[in-house]
């Protein structure tokens, strides 16, 4: 069965810490091995596993991005959105997390994080879990 949360954005872009989210979901699954599936259906948002102990590797990371992916890139997509699909697809929609003892097995300083590039905005987290 898939999961769902819902995530509001507050700026344009930011990184948000869905990491206790997540573990909340997957303690109600009940599920001691396998693999966790954190997935966004969006076209201009991404997941990803990075840092979660520095604030600071949050913003070099949009940062970085702004400079690779600039909002004002001359891109032919009218909804003045473009930067953002890029960045997506950049981020990936989608981490794969091994579980094990009912817990998610993250590195010490690892966190799960929607990267939001076009909101604020109301966003959905899908999850799948997989017993294995």
């Amino acid at each position: 069965m898939i999961k769902r949360l819902e995530i509001k954005t507050t700026a344009r872009i930011q990184l948000v810490d869905i990491t206790a989210q997540v573990r909340g979901v997957l303690r109600n699954e009940h599920l001691t091995s396998g693999v966790a599936v954190v997935y966004v259906p969006h076209t201009t948002c991404g997941i990803t596993i990075n840092e979660n102990a520095d604030p600071a590797v949050k913003e070099d990371i949009t940062a970085a991005l702004g400079r690779l992916v600039p909002e004002d890139g001359g891109y032919r997509h009218a909804e003045g959105n473009a930067d953002a699909h890029i960045k997506a697809s950049l981020v990936g929609s989608s981490v794969s997390v091994i579980v094990e003892s009912s817990s998610l097995v993250l590195g010490t300083w690892q966190g799960i994080y929607l990267a939001e590039f076009d909101g604020p905005r109301k966003r959905s987290v899908l999850m799948k879990f997989i017993q294995g």
